[in-house]
């Protein structure tokens, strides 16, 4: 009994002991700030996006989006696969019990057994396994799932962040598209009105044929840019149709592109932030883990095995038997295995995982590296945005006065048709100009949103398909 009980707790000790350290996150070079100035404060990436986009329209397209776009369905999907994995790798590290039964009738030959006549048997039993955990090899195992299951979790989060963004600058393209086809059809029937006028000043014999000519070369033009910008519309509406998990079809509106409004101050906190907040680098990290776990794991291999086996039940001729004392089948038995001659291939597989997750420091490091690089291209975005925005509308408003006076200009005799031509050109660009530089600058909030990890949790598709009904575009 002694030699047992040192058997046990040498067992135990063993089990307690790791061949590999412990997971730590790595040393990063982390900057302090951000190298773009920014205004200091809670990160706007702690705002959800119903705060961010204070459209209603975005907010119930974004809520349709979350509950049933398919790419976002097929990353729950996996969450779900690794957490059904997790559960059976964990259970590696429990005894398994299972039950056997089973009724047997037959009769050899005589000429081999002579006197040999029909048996029957009947039998039940128990059957006990148990591998104990020596090195810590299951538990490094059931440490690389719960990572894995981890990151999958981080990237549903991703994808949902993805789609938010891509739902919001979608739609904003959507109302950019609108309102440049309004300039479009104002500017058609200015120029129609305007061919109207010069048409009847030749028939009068007051204006040459060149002006004419011109006024339809502009009209034309004008029509190009409407059919232009309904192609794209449809297609921005089609695109948008997908990403909700719906066929093409039309996109409801909201607030126009002018009434979305623009966060005056864009906070974004500190870059240590984006260590808790992206779920890209949560996700690499997590990876990480999982990788260095599974060195564990290989590491184990290479050492002695010990698992134990037992079984309880009973025998007998005729079934009635079963419960009879003599009748009892028992056996209990442990096994030991150590690989002695290999070749080196357990030693390989050892530094194949160490080499993984190398590559996974590498790629988390990477993700890193471009989580930050995103918030500094979209802090510039933001920032020179804003001032093209301003520079275009301050254009488009002195364009709107110049065609003005220069028409004024015309009608009174002073200037040729040229002039108005090219004031009326020059206002059609401006204006096109000033939409889309605004649809820019909105979307570059979006980018940055996106790049400081949105600081908000998606809620589960089953939380909001109860919304949907009454928020459906």
């Amino acid at each position: 009994m002694s030699r047992f009980g040192f058997v046990i707790l040498s067992v135990a000790l063993i089990s307690g002991c790791a061949l590999t350290p412990d997971y730590e996150r790595p040393a990063l070079n982390v900057p302090g700030t951000y190298v773009t100035s920014h205004e200091q404060g809670e990160s706007i990436a702690n705002l959800p996006w119903w705060e961010v986009f204070q459209d209603d329209q975005i907010e119930a397209l974004i809520r349709v989006a979350l509950a049933e776009n398919k790419d976002l369905s097929v990353s729950l999907s996996r969450v779900a696969q690794a957490d059904a994995q997790l559960t059976s790798v964990r259970a590696n590290q429990f005894p398994f019990l299972d039950i056997t039964g089973g009724a047997g009738r037959g009769k050899q030959s005589q000429l081999l057994v002579p006197g040999a006549g029909t048996v029957t048997s009947y039998s039940i039993a128990g059957n006990l396994s148990f591998e104990l955990d020596l090195w810590r090899k299951l538990s490094r195992a059931t440490e690389s799932a719960q990572a894995s299951l981890l990151a999958s979790e981080a990237v549903y989060h991703y994808v949902s962040l993805s789609l938010v963004a891509n739902v919001a600058s979608g739609y904003l393209l959507l109302r950019d598209l609108d309102e440049r086809l309004l300039i479009s059809q104002h500017t058609l029937k200015t120029r129609q009105d305007s061919l109207n006028i010069i048409e009847a000043r030749f028939d009068k014999g007051t204006v040459p044929e060149l002006d004419v000519n011109q006024a339809q070369i502009e009209l034309a033009t004008a029509q190009v840019a409407i059919a232009t910008f309904q192609r794209q519309i449809a297609q921005t509406e089609y695109a948008l149709s997908i990403l909700l998990g719906r066929n093409p079809g039309p996109i409801a509106r909201g607030l126009t592109l002018k009434e979305q409004q623009l966060l005056p101050e864009i906070p974004t906190g500190l870059p240590s932030e984006l260590l808790q907040r992206r779920p890209d680098v949560i996700a690499a990290e997590q990876q990480l883990h999982a990788e260095t776990a599974l060195i564990g794991v290989a590491e184990a291999l290479r050492y002695p095995s010990l698992s134990l086996t037992g079984s309880y039940g009973a025998v007998s001729d005729e079934l009635h038997d079963l419960n009879d004392s003599d009748a009892e089948s028992w056996g209990i038995a442990g096994n030991i295995f150590a690989p002695l001659l290999n070749w080196g291939q357990l030693k390989a597989q050892s530094e194949a995982q160490r080499a993984r997750t190398e590559q996974a420091l590498y790629a988390y490091e990477a993700t890193l590296q471009l989580a930050f690089r995103e918030v500094a291209d979209a802090l510039v975005a933001v920032s020179s945005y804003r001032d093209t925005y301003a520079a275009y509308h301050l254009q488009a408003k002195a364009a709107r006065n110049a065609e003005r006076l220069s028409r004024a200009r015309y009608d009174a005799g002073f200037v040729d048709y040229l002039e108005v031509l090219e004031s009326n050109r020059s206002l059609f660009t401006a204006e096109l100009n000033e939409s889309s530089s605004l649809q820019e600058t909105l979307n570059a909030h979006v980018d940055l949103y996106k790049a400081l990890g949105g600081g908000w949790t998606p809620p589960e598709p089953e939380e909001i398909e109860q919304e949907i009904d009454s928020e459906t575009p």
